[in-house]
């Protein structure tokens, strides 16, 4: 954006609602994060039903100085979802 605008860094971030850091700043995650980030994947593929609260309980042991809060950034990033369940359909009686 600032190679096509005369705007200065500054101005573009302010119009963009981003902070100056966070333009200039891209964050490299360390094998520690890739680590935990692949297994918690791996653990949401296996229990469809577990929302990132449960998946924090069972990825406790594993990893046990990381927060839920984290684990919650994570399974955002990864783009997990809980899987809901269908109700099962009933079958059409005869009509009178």
């Amino acid at each position: 954006m600032l190679e096509h605008t005369p705007l200065s860094e500054r101005r573009a971030c302010r119009l963009a609602g981003l902070s100056r850091d966070a333009f200039r700043h891209v964050p490299v995650p360390t094998p520690a994060t890739q680590a935990l980030s692949a297994r918690l994947v791996e653990l949401a593929q296996t229990h469809r039903r577990f929302g990132y609260r449960r998946l924090h309980d069972l990825l406790r042991p594993e990893f046990p100085s990381v927060n839920h809060k984290k684990i919650y950034r994570l399974y955002e990033e990864a783009e997990l979802k809980v899987r809901k369940r269908r109700k099962a359909k009933r079958p059409v009686g005869e009509r009178q």
